[in-house]
């Protein structure tokens, strides 16, 4: 279609967001406040880049459909490949689950390498222009229709469709209630997670012949988390953390300290034989936030949100990436249904949006409902989901037909009813009170 469309962030959502405008609109503008680095450095307009993201199997598969070879490119770029079932020393409900094929290829690769290469793939895109060190001040339009964007600088660029990607510092409500318009609903979660990651130079056979690993604690006695992941430049990346917790490791014999005082030994023992490349960095992530724009019963035409600024997931379960790429692709069959962003064409994405939030939403929250000392609205049924889910979670590290029935709806590749069909819930409950490792 003809005009110009604006897309507010360059993060993992608005380098998919342009990508999928740059199929429908003659000109692509993306703006953000950052200097973008060149290669894979982090940057400040993300203040979590310099930790762990674990992207979802089925967020690759998303992104891979919008920039074929995806996959195949961050392997040769120095991401790591393997199968969830062995490569991933998963020890949680107080025993390593069993090693066996998943058939589930994770690919591990840092935040800011991911978005670096998908960067350069939207800079090369003819009719897209990615305009660093700009911030937003305030839309162009009516209540009934935003027709622009204002930069500090005073400049005004027109657009037929402006996409705000700016995360979960957007500024929509206060623009929005600018032009008259009314502000969405907002559900917070105090979930008090917090977390310290170190890097280092990875060697061989400093992770007992895994390829990654994760210490998941119990709720709601036990607090604290390790994960180990390998990235590019042949590096750990090293993070211990937990919910709930003060004070967060702040040096380097605090992160070692707290390392050695998880439950399973593997994270200290690498980092007691690895080299560091760097001093730890602390993050907290106090809350989880949802906006329900699907609520909203005045929309304007020619905007909408996407990514984090509709909905901040609790980053230790690794979702964000994933349903921003999923909310992209979203906007992109709305585009082709209806030709353009009207008010009813917003409507019918954010209902889009908000059907793709639904599950892994519960799921995090959820989780984090396990804890007493998690506050916000409660999913209805958390309690007796929880108590199932934990039978479940404990069937999943005896059993590899359940931890791939698991895994498959963890990695958002099936529904979470795949977990209630009956000869599921029999195992699991056959097996879930269990704690001597047997699966028969």
């Amino acid at each position: 279609m003809d005009g110009t469309a604006v897309v507010i962030g360059a993060g993992m959502g608005g380098l998919a967001t342009a990508r999928v405008l740059s199929r429908r609109y003659a000109q692509v503008v993306v703006l953000d406040r950052d200097t973008l680095p060149a290669g894979g450095e982090p940057r400040r307009g993300v203040p979590q880049s310099a930790h762990g993201h674990i992207l979802l199997i089925s967020g690759l598969r998303e992104l891979a459909g919008l920039f074929p070879g995806l996959d195949d490119e961050l392997v040769e770029r120095g991401a790591s490949r393997f199968d969830l079932g062995t490569g991933l020393c998963n020890y949680r409900f107080g025993r390593r689950r069993i090693s066996a094929p998943a058939g589930q290829d994770l690919t591990s690769v840092s935040r800011p390498q991911l978005e670096a290469v998908i960067r350069e793939r939207v800079a090369t895109e003819p009719n897209v222009k990615i305009r660093e060190g700009v911030t937003v001040s305030a839309l162009t339009g009516t209540a009934t229709a935003v027709t622009g964007v204002v930069l500090d600088t005073g400049e005004t660029i027109a657009a037929g469709l402006v996409v705000d990607c700016s995360g979960r510092s957007s500024r929509s409500d206060r623009w929005l209630a600018e032009l008259g318009l009314p502000t969405p609903r907002q559900l917070e979660v105090e979930i008090g997670v917090a977390y310290t990651t170190r890097v280092y130079r990875r060697g061989s056979d400093e992770l007992e012949g895994w390829r990654a690993a994760i210490v998941v604690p119990e709720p709601p006695h036990e607090k604290r988390a390790g994960l180990v992941l390998p990235i590019e430049g042949d590096r750990w990346l090293v993070a211990v953390g937990g919910w709930h917790i003060d004070p967060v490791p702040s040096d380097v014999a605090s992160f070692e300290a707290y390392a050695r005082s998880l439950p399973d030994p593997i994270v200290a023992n690498l980092i007691s034989r690895a080299e560091p490349l760097g001093e730890p960095v602390p993050y907290r992530f106090r809350s989880s936030r949802r906006r329900l724009f699907e609520e909203l019963d005045r929309l304007p035409a020619g905007y909408v949100t996407v990514g984090d600024a509709v909905c901040s997931f609790n980053p230790i379960y690794g979702q964000g990436m994933t349903v921003a790429a999923m909310a992209a692709v979203a906007l992109g069959e709305v585009l082709d249904r209806h030709g353009s962003v009207t008010a009813a064409a917003a409507r019918d994405y954010y209902r889009a949006a908000a059907g793709l939030i639904a599950v892994p939403w519960r799921f995090a929250v959820g989780n984090d409902f396990a804890y007493p000392e998690t506050a916000g609205p409660r999913p209805r049924g958390v309690g007796l989901t929880n108590w199932y889910s934990k039978r479940l979670g404990i069937a999943s590290q005896v059993s590899p037909e359940l931890s791939r029935v698991y895994l498959g709806v963890q990695q958002l590749l099936a529904p979470p009813s795949e977990l209630l069909k009956p000869s599921v819930i029999a195992k699991a409950l056959r097996l879930g009170g269990r704690r001597d490792g047997r699966a028969s």
